[in-house]
């Protein structure tokens, strides 16, 4: 299945697959961090700090995007990718030093950050370089596989973690993983900084913004 997929996508895929993981293992446990371990955690605070998240990320992804798009090439695409995975994976980590609830709000405020330079980046690479006559199955292997069976596999794995071991070190592995997962990037550095594939990228006219 991934041997006939090009070089590209087939490892963004894959990278994806362990980035999702890292961060859909401690997904469905952490309202119970925050409600158990969090001075005066509660279901509202777990609320707060889901909201800070989205806000944040929200709020700054479409300049972001905008910006990325204005810049030729996929170097931009390439390093905010890397330093946004890089950097996100530093938020569980920084999870096991939460003791106040604003300390976890600038938490997520920070991820939501990082993953607004992630995602947009991602999704960029991906759909220039997604083979253009099965569109639709290479979507759906990312899906499938990164998402669908990485989030299965690892909120089943992080929960019996964090019961027998601790959140301590479900964090921290978890951080570990994503952080070493954007290390994928490397593997495909040449293929966008060539400088052929440089010039296929940039357009030919902007059109006025």
């Amino acid at each position: 299945m991934f041997k006939d997929i090009n070089r590209v996508v087939r490892l963004m895929v894959i990278m994806d697959f362990f980035v999702n993981s890292a961060f859909g293992s401690f997904a469905p446990v952490f309202a119970i961090f925050i409600v158990g371990q969090v001075a005066g955690g509660s279901a509202k605070v777990a609320g707060f700090a889901a909201a800070v998240y989205w806000i944040a990320k929200s709020s700054l992804q479409l300049p972001i995007a905008r910006f990325l798009d204005k810049t030729d090439g996929e170097r931009d695409d390439f390093w905010a990718l890397f330093f946004g995975y890089i950097f996100a994976g530093l938020a569980p980590i920084a999870y096991n030093f939460v003791t106040q609830p604003w300390h976890l709000y600038v938490i997520q405020a920070f991820l939501g950050i990082c993953m607004a330079f992630a995602v947009p980046a991602w999704y960029s690479i991906f759909t220039r370089h997604v083979d253009k006559w099965r569109i639709s199955f290479e979507w759906s292997l990312y899906s499938v596989f990164s998402v669908g069976m990485a989030t299965a596999g690892a909120t089943a794995l992080g929960g019996y973690i964090a019961d027998k071991i601790g959140f301590n070190f479900l964090f921290t592995a978890a951080g570990i993983l994503a952080i070493l997962s954007s290390f994928f990037l490397l593997l495909i550095k040449k293929d966008l900084f060539s400088k052929n594939h440089q010039e296929r990228v940039m357009p030919e006219h902007k059109p006025h913004r």
